[in-house]
């Protein structure tokens, strides 16, 4: 199985919806990859409290079958935790997980 994993930490918004989430749904609707996670890290967090555009296309995203998770981290360190819990998508602790995937044979790509 072809499993990809995006460590999604900028802030920036043009990237989320004019790089990110196009990659995405591309790659599941193709078939790119078999398994997508987007993982929110750092100040993406606070864009997707904040943003009901990316909270749209987030919607989106989990509706077409891409997992979605958010870093409890980092969550707490914005301050929106809640927020992002009360969109549909698990807050937990990443670091063990992020880890696994360095060391393992997943495939990983940041922005």
């Amino acid at each position: 199985m072809k499993k990809l994993n995006v460590l999604w930490t900028t802030g920036e918004k043009d990237v989320a919806l004019r790089m990110i989430f196009v990659y995405l749904l591309n790659a599941k609707s193709i078939g790119w990859w078999d398994d997508i996670t987007l993982i929110i890290w750092g100040p993406s967090a606070k864009l997707v409290a904040e943003n009901r555009l990316i909270q749209k296309e987030l919607d989106y995203l989990l509706q077409s079958g891409i997992n979605v998770q958010a870093c409890e981290g980092c969550t707490e360190a914005y301050g929106v935790t809640d927020e992002i819990r009360a969109l549909g998508i698990p807050v937990r602790y990443m670091g063990e997980t992020l880890t696994e995937i360095l060391t393992g044979d997943e495939k990983l790509i940041t922005f």
